[in-house]
């Protein structure tokens, strides 16, 4: 069957229960030594075969008992309620890792980890994502609550703004490293305060980051 061309460009905001720079970004375990996250994303620009998915807006929560590549993980896919029933199928499709080679992206990477996928919820998704002073928040009414700001110097209290960039990566190829608050009633618990968050400018296929 001939996989479905598709593509996303938009802001991300992801958070995790690690340590400011997230071990994953190195290759080393977490800092914990499990993973819990939120994730969310505006589509600016966006496509599923001829199914148009500009303005949208997606999200999810995710917890792996030990390190990713590790698998056993839970995933809880969160999209706008918004979407028709035609982009709700392309969305939950493009988020599930589907019409993608493999590892191309940090979706078909999630979800391979993951033994258990949770029912998709279709509900309001806020998003607002400032890559220059890392200020955002992805929120879904009853479900997760997603806030980043600047790391501050513990000295000056000044903010301290690193950025990251990966030559082979599967989920940006830069991000602004940010501190990140979560908390979630779903059925993936949350609750962070002052950890790792990224915020970064996504440009997706099916075959990977479009450099």
């Amino acid at each position: 069957m001939a996989m479905t061309e598709w593509m996303i460009r938009g802001p991300e905001i992801a958070s995790c229960n690690c340590s400011y720079g997230c071990p994953c970004q190195f290759n080393a375990l977490p800092t914990n030594g499990d993973c819990r996250a939120a994730v969310g994303i505006h589509i600016e620009q966006g496509n599923y075969g001829k199914v148009k998915l500009d303005g949208l807006n997606i999200a999810a929560t995710a917890a792996w008992p030990g390190p990713i590549h590790m698998g056993h993980g839970e995933i809880l896919p969160i999209v706008d309620e918004r979407a028709s029933p035609e982009q709700r199928e392309a969305l939950l499709k493009i988020m599930s890792g589907q019409d993608t080679d493999p590892g191309a992206t940090f979706f078909q990477v999630f979800l391979s980890m993951c033994e258990k996928v949770h029912e998709p919820i279709f509900k309001r998704i806020d998003f607002a994502a400032d890559l220059k002073t890392c200020e955002g928040h992805v929120r879904v009414p009853g479900v997760v609550d997603l806030t980043t700001t600047a790391i501050l110097n513990p000295v000056t209290g000044n903010p301290h703004h690193p950025k990251v960039s990966l030559r082979a990566g599967f989920e940006f190829a830069e991000a602004e490293f940010a501190s990140g608050t979560a908390s979630s009633a779903g059925p993936i618990k949350l609750s962070t305060s002052g950890k790792h968050a990224h915020l970064a400018k996504l440009h997706l296929t099916g075959h990977g980051i479009v450099h």
